[in-house]
């Protein structure tokens, strides 16, 4: 049996900025990751309220040093129209460009800042087991890839692992979400993009021609390499005989928009997947562990907002487990989970709004005020719990109105 204040499940985005800041607060830190770093992740094209938290954790002088692809902000296209969303240009002050990122080395990266603050990582190293004491403390029992087993006690637990939501299933505290099941399909091509107008420093959002609710991404690198990827429900794929790799090739060339970028793209890296990603939990807290970014709750890729919620959750969390084992009073629902919700309610009103289609026509409309535009932008830029912002407040009620008014 091993000891340590505060472990950590997963060297994600959430558990590094987790481990920073309780390292800088003076406690032991233990992550337990599963992978060996670097490894393949998407979540690539980073929101600038992404940046706030990575220069709170001490880690914004290493990504900024590592040359990623600058990006101020994002371009939609549907059927030949075009908007564009410049960061700088949004209703709330802060952080207006950020990175597109290759996540195996931007991961990688701010897990060693990590452990230049302190925290102990050990890769390859799985949970099979948790049980609680009364007192909150826990016991983990873990294997490595290399075949040990041991157990690990922890005066706390935060599970950051992602999709890989070890705690909600090990505690059975999974619920369904309530967006219809979807999948994507991506992968990094070599773009060889020669067309002048197209801008590099922002993420590319397109619209299929025929389904409003189907979309795709294309998130460029500074190494002359994109990110693409294909998001539908599930049915719009399994209606198909064709593998993943001709499936994604097939959708592409579906879209003019994207033909026309892409034409002499070479395809170099297999197609992969994931699906059924949405997901939501009973509670974001228990007696002597937090839920961190995507192993709580997950909604969609569409605003690149899985990150963001991550880390958020991550600069939520690290003061309260410190009072925790201060042994002071910390209210885990209205100190955490209330707070964190905010956000996670406004991406969701944004992602039900894009896939009914209310959103799509916002941004495609001249018909709306400048101002109003800042606060919609301030949204896609990620900075989602800006209680200012009026379409923070009232998500639903305001994207409403909006979208009336562009219709007009």
């Amino acid at each position: 049996m091993t000891t340590t204040d505060i472990a950590i499940i997963g060297a994600g985005p959430a558990g590094a900025v987790a481990a920073a800041l309780l390292c800088k607060s003076g406690h032991r830190v233990t992550i337990l990751e599963q992978s060996h770093f670097p490894r393949f992740s998407i979540g690539e094209s980073l929101l600038p309220q992404c940046m706030e938290f990575i220069e709170q954790a001490g880690m914004l002088d290493a990504v900024t040093a590592a040359n990623f692809q600058f990006k101020n902000g994002a371009a939609f296209a549907r059927n030949g129209q075009s908007g564009s969303f410049d960061f700088s240009q949004k209703f709330t002050r802060g952080h207006s460009n950020t990175f597109q990122v290759e996540r195996a080395r931007f991961d990688h990266i701010i897990a060693e800042c990590a452990e230049q603050a302190g925290a102990d990582i050990r890769y390859g190293h799985k949970i099979t087991d948790v049980s609680f004491t009364e007192s909150g403390s826990s016991e983990l029992a873990i294997s490595s890839d290399q075949g040990a087993a041991y157990s690990l006690k922890a005066k706390f637990l935060l599970d950051a692992s992602g999709f890989g939501r070890v705690l909600p299933r090990l505690l059975d505290l999974e619920t369904p979400s309530d967006f219809p099941s979807r999948k994507s399909i991506f992968t990094h091509i070599k773009d060889n993009i020669s067309d002048e107008s197209y801008d590099r420093n922002k993420i590319l959002i397109v619209i299929h021609p025929e389904y409003k609710d189907v979309w795709y991404w294309l998130i460029p690198f500074n190494n002359g390499r994109c990110s693409i990827g294909v998001v539908a429900k599930e049915e719009f794929f399994n209606a198909s005989s064709l593998s993943e790799d001709e499936l994604l090739k097939s959708a592409i060339s579906a879209s003019p928009d994207l033909c026309s970028l892409l034409q002499k793209a070479e395809y170099d890296t297999p197609v992969r997947m994931i699906k059924g990603y949405s997901c939501n939990v009973k509670s974001l807290w228990g007696k002597g562990y937090a839920l961190l970014g995507n192993a709580g709750e997950f909604l969609d890729p569409v605003f690149s907002s899985g990150v963001t919620i991550a880390m958020k959750s991550a600069t939520l969390a690290a003061p309260l487990v410190s009072k925790t084992l201060a042994n002071q009073t910390v209210d885990w629902e209205s100190q955490y989970a209330l707070p964190l919700k905010i956000g996670v309610d406004t991406f969701r009103s944004y992602v039900s709004a894009w896939y009914e289609g209310s959103l799509q026509n916002i941004i495609f409309s001249k018909n709306h005020q400048p101002k109003t535009r800042e606060m919609v932008c301030s949204i896609l830029a990620g900075y989602a719990w800006d209680t200012e912002n009026p379409f923070v407040e009232k998500p639903d009620r305001r994207l409403k109105a909006l979208a009336q008014i562009c219709r007009a």
